[in-house]
């Protein structure tokens, strides 16, 4: 089914609609699931249903069409506050949240959702990339957070719980949304132009994770080249680390200037070393073999070097996550490769 445009996440949808109806909705919310699936829209068009002029808060059914709907569409609304990490920023100012030191406290997002709501009744305040709050910045949401203003709703995207300090989450009701089914991130693919051949968007939507984000992140045709280089790299009974580092970090580097575009390709990278491991892991445990048959042709001639040294592959699967962390952690491109792929030949 589909709210408002939104697909896959009606569990969440009647969960507030319960909650709605019940007039038990919490003041503050943590969204937590993978990047590109919809946190975001869904919370800009759950603001849509709370703050519609024509529709009650509990049908959870905003018409689109009043001033108030078309002012959240537009981003213009009086009473919707929305935050996010600039590109240039490893993480969300803090004058984001509370103004500069000239008007600390008098500004940013915490002064404004303190503020007497407009037209609207209520005020929404809606924080992306919750996953890049320092610490300071979360500190200045603790009072927002133990002390919510009347009528306000506070809510904070992030990808997992663990990323949020503890006093955040405390405070938060956890919303978990799950991958996107795979027909659905081919469906999305096809209905918005992003791909036009079915069997692409297929394709894509297949190694997405259940991401849409994940989907266009594979579009291009380098990464499919690279990607079976890099697996004929693992595949190898000894690998040379030092070459190998060389050759990822040309290709993270061919993403351009942008840190953020880098990150985003060596995110990439690690992600199919993830698969890897976990397909050799799963064949080496018994499970049958995988669809993907350039991926399986790889795995079996790593099976020819360790038919059943699982230990080792679990320590690289590890591994692989444990690098993958680091890159949220703004670790520094060139060490992060160099060890994570020594401590890949040395496991």
């Amino acid at each position: 089914m589909t709210w408002r445009g939104i697909e896959g996440h009606d569990e969440v949808v009647e969960q507030f609609r319960r909650a709605i109806g019940r007039r038990r909705l919490a003041s503050s919310f943590l969204f937590v699931g993978p990047a590109g699936i919809g946190k975001r829209t869904f919370a800009l068009k759950l603001a849509q249903a709370l703050l519609c002029s024509r529709r009650p808060d509990e049908a959870l059914d905003p018409c689109g069409q009043c001033p108030a709907c078309a002012q959240v569409a537009a981003a213009t609304h009086p009473d919707v506050e929305l935050v996010a990490k600039p590109d240039d920023k490893a993480s969300i100012p803090i004058e984001l949240l509370i103004g500069d030191k000239e008007h600390r406290g008098r500004e940013g997002l915490c002064h404004r959702i303190s503020r007497k709501p407009q037209p609207g009744g209520r005020k929404i305040a809606i924080i992306d990339d919750a996953d890049h709050l320092n610490p300071e910045g979360a500190n200045c949401l603790l009072k927002t957070l133990e002390e919510p203003p009347p009528r306000s709703l506070l809510i904070l995207i992030g990808t997992s719980p663990a990323k949020q300090l503890p006093t955040i989450r405390s405070r938060c009701q956890l919303v978990r949304f799950f991958p996107l089914p795979v027909d659905i991130v081919a469906g999305l693919l096809l209905a918005r132009g992003l791909v036009s051949d079915a069997a692409d968007a297929r394709r894509l939507a297949d190694f997405s994770g259940g991401s849409l984000q994940g989907a266009l992140e594979l579009g291009d045709e380098p990464f499919w080249d690279f990607r079976n280089q890099f697996y004929g790299k693992l595949a190898e009974p000894v690998l040379d680390s030092v070459r190998f580092s060389q050759t990822v970090s040309a290709f993270v580097d061919e993403a351009g200037k942008q840190a953020a575009a880098r990150r985003t390709r060596l995110r990439q990278v690690i992600n199919l070393a993830v698969e890897f491991y976990r397909r050799l892991l799963h064949i080496q445990s018994g499970a049958a073999a995988i669809d993907d048959t350039e991926l399986q042709r790889f795995v079996e001639r790593a099976l020819e070097h360790a038919p059943g040294d699982s230990r080792t592959t679990a320590a690289r699967l590890d591994r692989c996550l444990e690098a993958a962390g680091q890159i949220d952690r703004n670790a520094n491109q060139t060490t992060l490769i160099e060890t994570w792929l020594d401590d890949l030949a040395r496991a």
